[in-house]
């Protein structure tokens, strides 16, 4: 339900920008980045969930032990392959959006996860 304590009339800059009261941004736990969706006929915007929060950490800790690293070296190529897992994630969800609306071709497993079973 919308009440006055939810609500507020913001005016848009010429430049198309605007600025998040601030109530809002400290009740939502803004950063520094925001994240715009469109849902329907609305623009959502949103504290942005961006950083990693350790997903797949033990799976890629325990691959790149299995593969040798160790020391600084096991440091530094775990943060080359954590960083690399919303982007897998984010492309994997647009694909599957994408394939559900008819815009991208259905893939199979392999096509998914390159053979690996």
């Amino acid at each position: 339900m919308i009440t006055e304590m939810n609500r507020k009339i913001i005016s848009i800059s010429s430049k198309r920008q605007l600025t998040i009261p601030g109530a809002f941004f400290a009740k939502l736990g803004f950063g520094d980045k925001a994240e715009c969706i469109i849902r329907d006929n609305e623009l959502v915007i949103r504290p942005a969930r961006i950083e990693s929060k350790g997903e797949f950490a033990e799976e890629i800790l325990s691959d790149l032990i299995r593969e040798g690293y160790s020391g600084q070296e096991l440091l530094e190529e775990f943060k080359v392959r954590q960083s690399k897992v919303r982007p897998a994630i984010k492309k994997m969800i647009d694909d599957a959006h994408r394939m559900a609306t008819g815009e991208l071709e259905s893939m199979s497993y392999d096509d998914v996860f390159g053979g690996e079973k």
